[in-house]
Formats: structure tokens, sequence, C-alpha cells
């Protein structure tokens, strides 16, 4: 493995549009929360998954395994970039970078975790982002020389801000993947992905 690159699973939202905890809706025999886990440890060291609401349910959810660590974000409804600064308090001090990714996007496929990983390996861009058909999504990759900046952003901005502050050391990796950039936000959002309703 390339360097030590840590994962930051984000599984702290409230749900409100689906009406049901998203990390705890189902793709296959399991939770979406067990799936990611499963896809993402291949390609990093150490799991950390972000729970806010529902996060005693959350927590429930997560496969035992001991490159798991949960972390609580006290401040999940002040939005996403507030649980990513959650998951770089827990980074260990001697990871290199970061793998961002969202719990209501189960349906990345491996393999786009293992194309993020190659362009990390193979260049020194310190932001990578998976994009299929000219839409970037997740996961996104963050080398350590960007973790204070995203510290610092403005949480009501996101992290977008430091995205956009430079183009020009951001590498877009193209994938074959449409679930890089599919957000499953409403119970019609999982009937029209071929998941089943909430319970």
């Amino acid at each position: 493995m390339a360097g030590h690159i840590e994962g930051i699973l984000l599984a702290a939202g409230e749900s409100r549009r689906m009406g049901f905890p998203k990390p705890l809706l189902w793709i296959g025999n399991e939770t979406f929360v067990e799936h990611l886990c499963r896809a993402i440890l291949p390609v990093v060291s150490r799991l950390i998954v972000v729970t806010g609401g529902y996060a005693d349910r959350v927590r429930a959810a997560i496969p035992a395994d001991s490159r798991i660590d949960a972390v609580m974000n006290p401040d999940y409804i002040r939005g996403q970039l507030s649980s990513i600064k959650a998951g770089l308090r827990a980074i260990s001090l001697d990871a290199d970078a970061a793998i961002v990714h969202l719990a209501d996007h189960p349906l990345v496929r491996p393999e786009t975790f293992d194309r993020i990983l190659d362009a990390y390996r193979t260049s020194d861009a310190p932001i990578i982002i998976a994009r299929c058909e000219g839409r970037r999504g997740h996961p996104v990759l963050f080398r350590r020389s960007i973790f204070d900046e995203l510290m610092a952003a403005p949480e009501d901005v996101g992290a977008r801000a430091v995205v956009q502050a430079d183009p020009a050391r951001v590498l877009y990796v193209d994938v074959d993947d449409p679930g890089v950039g599919l957000d499953l936000d409403t119970p019609a959002d999982l009937v029209k992905a071929g998941l089943p309703p909430p319970p």
C-alpha cells in the first residue's frame, strides 16, 4: 500500500428527506454502512466512520473489525464539512492522506476506490476526485497538506471551498461508475436505483 492512507466514511446526517437513517438502508443483504465499510477497507489501513444522527443505531451496524473506529460528531447538524472535520481529528498523525466517502453513495464500485488509490500512487495531486461522464462525485482523496485548509474552511460553504480554491491541484479520475455521483436522498431515489424502499 502506497504510504499510509486512512478512510473517513460520513454517516452522520439526519436523513430528513429519506425519513429513515440512510446508513441503515439495504443494498443486497447488507446495510449501506456495512457495504461501504467492506468496499473501502481494502484500500485503507484504517477506517473512521463518523456518526451523528441515529448514532447508536449506526454504530451497532458497523462491521466488527479492529481497523474500523466510530467517531461521534456532536455538531452534525452543521453539515457535511463538520463531519469531515470530526473525521480528520481522528486521523492518525502519521497518515499521509484520507479518502472521504458518503454513506448515501453505496453504489460506488470497489474498483473505483482502487482507481483513486492508483492515482494517489502515480501522482502528486493533493486532491483526487472520482468523476463519471463529466460529473464529479465521491470518493475524494485529500493529502495531509490539505487537512489544515479543510479544518479552517467555513462550514456553511463546505469542502468545495477548498476543492475550488485552486483547480490546478485537483486531479479528476474518470471512471465508468455512475455511483460516484448518485445521491440517494429520498425513497423515490432508492426505487430509481433498484434498491428497496425504507422499512
